[in-house]
């Protein structure tokens, strides 16, 4: 969205203009060096002893034209006498001989924004806008003249940042305090909302001291307004953000990062007055989607800013703003740090701000009233104490303590993370807009990633590959190294259909195998997982399918056909893949988690392998020994072993063996003393499937079949099913294994046996 900017006489360069300045300090870094000094000679002293000559006037140049009149050609040779102090221009450029040329690349590009600043000061018609101008072209003007970094140092402007919180951490505390509930839809349209009215503070153009006193006066901005107050933003506004977005010499910052609370309500009337107006203006001719979509939620979006920012006890302006809490998000820890975090009962204590706070004053009322402290965690079964993991992990973050693994056997991106933590390589997220133009070091990227994309990708057009690499729509993560770009992923984000479609992907053939395309991949989810994006797409060739598994990719598509058919580019002979991220990770953390994990594992395992005990093996077997009991074997319940609930003891063996004989004595049990001969009962087998009877359970009992005494109930029981099966209820048989049913159940009941 474009920003809408108060226009008033000496208005500083606008977007065209901007884009002419850089590729003047383009064209200056490319002039040979000889006509580079020439420049320099008219903002360099005399070093002529005793001269005060403090640049080179050209004795060819009509003395009404002056060294700011424009962009002239300097016709003066080094030889020429200067025309203020007759010294040839030599003696002004004596002290450039020996500095490198990127220096003087600097030196010029700041000249360039000398003379831009000379023609927006006697362009400029507001008082006080002119006054700041003034201040700046002499700050410029000096820093060229002594070849130093020109640095805003008005004791009355201050430092930025000037306010804490910053806009726009407020305005994302706002959306996470008013619009966490709302469906996902509507919360991404308010984010996105939230983004486009940050975008439009940051490329506002402030109205000048006098303008605003009088709408002060009128009654358009509200009386408490403290016009002093309003004049010294303004001049840190002019400093350090507006100059700054065309004078690249001085260092730029976003108005939304710097300025606060207070900015906000002097400015916010008119910014939201003229923003709704531009808004219906250009949506007349929006897509109706768009406009229903700005037109529905962006009203509702500045009311509640509105509420938050005239409310003296907002939670948004809370340094210490929490907001809605992440369930099950994957926190960043600093392992070396959670040592420290011990108390002396053990426990870690960690804090996270007011909620925790809140937490600790309930634990002191609990341990007040003297009841006891409720665990801090769940503990589980076989959870080791934190003594023997703090002593575990001293012992893995130690280089000289730890044995294996080897060097060799690191993850794939932990000499990439290791080289981004020491400076040598930089990622950045940068892409082609429309509105503002990109700055000039974003635009020499991009040219460098069309570079490596075509090398890399010799199959794919070049045009192709620039039309895509410079549409605004699509982004680009760029890796950095040595200030040039040696490779990136190129890819457009589908908000609304919960995607992303990766487009280009390279790493420079030089520069594989170090580990960077991983690293780089990782970056790209933890971006996405920021911005609420959960999935990737992309047509890999042949040749890329392979990267792409290792780093996640399946050629199984979970994500619904409707959601990315007609939008993603298909290729022909290329398969579609796709990633799902997970939220609760950081991947540029995990292959190190996960390294971390593994290494405590082992140091747990050599921990426990110096507590094992070496036992003779058993030589009972030599003497003839069939059978032991299970717990005989030495070191097995030392080593923690425990019998099964049910097993079959030897004491469980002897009370087995007293209740049979019992049964076998009991004056009823004649019946089932032994197996049922087949002349007594010719087709018994016919109705019995499986006969028992004592004689074949004192056998069993004899052989240790009975593992345990369900097995000894069970058989004891088919005794007696068996019989009443077979025999009627008149029959002498039938009593008497109802009898000594009731004869063993009080038996098996006195032994302490229930089932």
């Amino acid at each position: 969205m474009s920003a809408v900017r108060t226009s008033h006489s000496g208005d500083a360069p606008a977007g065209s203009s901007r884009h002419r300045i850089s590729q003047k300090k383009v064209q200056v870094r490319a002039w040979p060096r000889e006509k580079k000094l020439e420049k320099l000679a008219l903002y360099s002293t005399c070093n002529e002893e005793g001269c005060s000559c403090n640049g080179y006037k050209n004795p060819h140049q009509p003395v009404s034209q002056g060294a700011h009149g424009g962009a002239q050609v300097t016709t003066a040779t080094l030889i020429d006498p200067c025309r203020s102090c007759e010294h040839p221009m030599t003696q002004h450029v004596t002290q450039l001989s020996t500095v490198e040329s990127a220096e003087i690349d600097r030196l010029l590009c700041t000249v360039v924004d000398v003379e831009n600043m000379f023609v927006c000061l006697h362009k400029e018609e507001d008082a006080d806008t002119k006054q700041v101008y003034l201040y700046l072209f002499k700050l410029l003007r000096n820093s060229v003249l002594q070849r130093t970094r020109p640095i805003v140092q008005e004791s009355s402007l201050g430092t930025p940042p000037f306010e804490s919180p910053s806009i726009a951490k407020a305005v994302h505390n706002l959306t996470a305090y008013k619009f966490s509930h709302l469906s996902q839809k509507e919360a991404n349209a308010m984010n996105d909302l939230a983004l486009m009215f940050l975008n439009c503070l940051n490329c506002w153009r402030l109205e000048t001291p006098a303008k605003h006193a009088l709408k002060v006066q009128s009654g358009q901005a509200r009386a408490e307004d403290d016009i002093s107050y309003y004049r010294t933003n303004y001049n840190r506004w002019l400093c350090f953000c507006h100059v700054p977005a065309f004078c690249d010499s001085l260092p730029y910052h976003k108005p939304t990062n710097i300025f606060g609370k207070a900015h906000l309500r002097s400015t916010f009337q008119t910014v939201r007055r003229q923003l709704m107006d531009k808004l219906e203006t250009e949506n007349e001719h929006n897509l109706s989607e768009k406009r229903e979509m700005v037109l529905s939620y962006f009203p509702k979006f500045l009311s509640a800013l509105e509420q938050e920012v005239y409310t003296d006890s907002s939670p948004i302006w809370d340094p210490d703003f929490s907001g809605v809490p992440n369930v099950g998000s994957f926190e960043k820890l600093n392992v070396a740090a959670l040592a420290s975090a011990v108390s002396a009962d053990g426990y870690t204590s960690l804090t996270f701000g007011p909620e925790a706070t809140k937490r600790r004053g309930a634990d002191l009322d609990t341990a007040s009233s003297g009841a006891p402290p409720p665990s801090k965690r769940l503990r589980i079964e076989g959870d080791l104490p934190m003594d023997q993991v703090l002593r575990v992990l001293e012992v893995v973050t130690e280089p000289s303590e730890m044995v294996g693994p080897a060097i060799g056997e690191a993850a794939r991106d932990e000499a990439a993370r290791k080289e981004e933590r020491q400076g040598i390589i930089e990622f950045h997220v940068i892409g082609n807009t429309l509105r503002p133009p990109p700055d000039t070091k974003s635009l020499e990227w991009l040219v460098g990633l069309q570079n490596v994309f075509s090398h890399q990708l010799p199959r794919m057009p070049k045009e192709y590959i620039t039309r895509l690499v410079f549409d605004p729509k699509h982004r680009t993560l760029a890796l950095i190294k040595d200030n040039n770009v040696i490779g990136g992923i190129c890819f457009r984000m589908f908000p609304s259909q919960g995607f992303t479609e990766i487009v280009f992907c390279a790493v420079t053939s030089s520069e594989q195998v170090k580990g960077y395309g991983t690293h780089l991949m990782n970056h790209l989810k933890d971006y996405h997982v920021k911005h609420n994006i959960n999935y990737f797409l992309t047509y890999a060739d042949e040749f890329a399918t392979g990267y792409f598994k290792k780093q996640g990719f399946s050629k199984e598509i979970s994500l619904a056909k409707s959601a990315y058919l007609g939008y993603i580019k298909d290729y022909e002979g290329a398969t579609l893949m796709e990633c799902a991220l997970d939220p609760r990770i950081v991947y540029t953390e995990f292959t190190h988690v996960i390294r971390q994990q593994k290494l405590m594992v082992k140091a747990l395992i050599a921990q426990q392998q110096k507590t094992v005990r070496s036992y003779p093996g058993l030589t009972c077997f030599k003497d003839g020994v069939k059978h032991i009991p299970v717990e005989q074997i030495s070191g097995l319940c030392e080593a923690g072993w425990k019998p099964p609930e049910g097993f079959f003891a030897e004491n469980v063996d002897s009370q087995l063996r007293s209740i049979l004989n019992h049964m076998k004595a009991y004056p009823a049990a004649w019946p089932f003393l032994k197996p049922v001969e087949k002349h007594e009962a010719p087709d018994y087998h016919e109705y019995i499937k499986y006969p028992m009877d004592l004689r074949t359970i004192n056998e069993r009992l004899k052989n240790k079949y009975y593992l345990n005494k369900r097995i000894f109930y069970a058989d004891m029981m088919r005794i007696f099913d068996n019989c009443r099966t077979y025999n009627s209820p008149e029959t002498e048989y039938y009593r008497c294994a109802n009898s000594c049913e009731r004869f063993f159940q009080g038996k098996w009941k006195e032994a302490g046996f229930y089932e």
